[in-house]
C-alpha cells in the first residue's frame, strides 16, 4: 500500500482526507504542524505528502526545501498565481486551491504517484556550464569560475529551472535563503556580473533578461 502523509493542523480536514484515502486503500500518517512533519520525516519516508500551508512551527513555505525525492501536492487557500509558481519552483508537483473536490484531489495523488519524482542532482548542467551543488564549483568549457555567494545563488537557480523564466519576486525570494545581499535594486547588477563572468571564458552569453518578467537561461 501507497503511504501518504498529512500535514495540516486542521482536524477536521485531517480526519476527512483519511477516510478519503483509506477507502481508496492508502497508508495515512499525519502531522500537525511543520516541526512534526520534519521529525517525522527523519526516519520514514511516505510516498507523498499532502501539504498545508498555514502550519504552526515551520511553515509549509518552510519545510517543502527539507522534502527531497518525495512527491509534494500542497493543499492551502491561496489563489495567487505568483503562490503557486514560487511552490512549484521549490519542488511542489502539484497545488490544489482549498475548497477542494476530493475527487480531484485523489486524480492528482494518482498522477503524482506514477510520475517519477526526479532526485536533487548534485551536478547541474547547461550546454557547457558544469555546477557542483557540494562543493559551490563551477566550471565553463573545464575553466574553473569564481563567483560571489549571490552570483552562485543566481546560477543554481536558474540552472535547476533551465527551460522556464524565472520571475524577479521568485528569484529574489529564492535566492535570498542563501544570500542576503540582494535586493531588487541591485539583482540587474549581481545578474549583469554573473553573465559577464561567464562570457569571459566561452564568448557566449548564457542568461537572457525577459523584459519585465524575469531570467531565463539562453537556449538558441
Amino acid at each position: 500500500m501507497k503511504h501518504i502523509l498529512i500535514v495540516d493542523d486542521d482536524i477536521h480536514i485531517n480526519e476527512m482526507l483519511e477516510e478519503v484515502l483509506k477507502h481508496e486503500r492508502y497508508t495515512v500518517s499525519h502531522a500537525y504542524s511543520g516541526t512534526e512533519a520534519l521529525l517525522f520525516l527523519t526516519d520514514r519516508n511516505p510516498d507523498l505528502i499532502l501539504l498545508d500551508l498555514m502550519l504552526p512551527g515551520l511553515s509549509g513555505e518552510e519545510l517543502l526545501p527539507h522534502i527531497a525525492g518525495i512527491p509534494v501536492i500542497v493543499m492551502s487557500a491561496k489563489v495567487d498565481v505568483e503562490d503557486k509558481v514560487s511552490l512549484l519552483l521549490g519542488g511542489a508537483v502539484d497545488y490544489v486551491t482549498k475548497p477542494f473536490d476530493t475527487k480531484e484531489l485523489l486524480a492528482r495523488i494518482t498522477v503524482a504517484l506514477r510520475t517519477p519524482t526526479p532526485s536533487l542532482s548534485r551536478i547541474l548542467k547547461f550546454q557547457d556550464i558544469v555546477l557542483d551543488t557540494y562543493t559551490h564549483e563551477v566550471f565553463v568549457a573545464d575553466k574553473k569560475v569564481k563567483l560571489t555567494r549571490t552570483e552562485y545563488a543566481i546560477l543554481k537557480l536558474l540552472l535547476q529551472n533551465p527551460k522556464q523564466v524565472v520571475v524577479k519576486s521568485i528569484l529574489l525570494d529564492k535566492i535570498s535563503e542563501n544570500t542576503p545581499d540582494c535586493t531588487e535594486g541591485s539583482l540587474k547588477m549581481h545578474i549583469s556580473n554573473l553573465r559577464k563572468k561567464l562570457r569571459d571564458i566561452s564568448g557566449k552569453d548564457y542568461i537572457e533578461a525577459v523584459w519585465g518578467i524575469g531570467f531565463k537561461m539562453r537556449t538558441e
